[in-house]
């Protein structure tokens, strides 16, 4: 093999483990963004149970069905064990960020917006993960 096929052949293998590295880093930013949802979704849905009123019933069954999309969501890229035990963790960190309170305004401000795009245009976020760790 010539110097230059050498050459050419390494600089090919940097370069596809460089993408499947940033691939990588991409679907694990991606795969915490969901972890975290899932949890917010589920702080959300018990919060809006906890308070017993029937009007907001359907909101938190909602919740509680986007906090299931999430987690089988984030079971794509993590085993179930996996998921459960990451969505228990972001749960007590999100749950210590209230500190005490049961207003989920702060919560809510950081993640309604940011879930849904995560939860239900899954692949924009992803492609945003991907330009972001290139």
């Amino acid at each position: 093999m010539s110097i230059k096929a050498k050459w050419l052949l390494t600089a090919s293998l940097v370069c596809l483990s460089q993408a499947v590295c940033a691939q990588d880093q991409a679907e694990k930013a991606f795969a915490d963004e969901v972890v975290q949802c899932a949890a917010y979704y589920q702080i959300a849905s018990e919060a809006i149970g906890a308070m017993n009123a029937p009007q907001m019933q359907a909101v938190g069954e909602r919740l509680k069905i986007s906090a299931t999309d999430a987690a089988t969501l984030a079971e794509k890229y993590r085993s179930a064990e996996q998921v459960a035990k990451d969505i228990i963790a972001e749960k007590q960190q999100q749950i210590a960020k209230l500190g005490g309170s049961s207003n989920l305004g702060g919560l809510m401000g950081q993640y309604k917006e940011l879930c849904k795009t995560v939860v239900y245009e899954p692949q924009k976020r992803l492609d945003y993960w991907s330009m972001v760790t290139m």
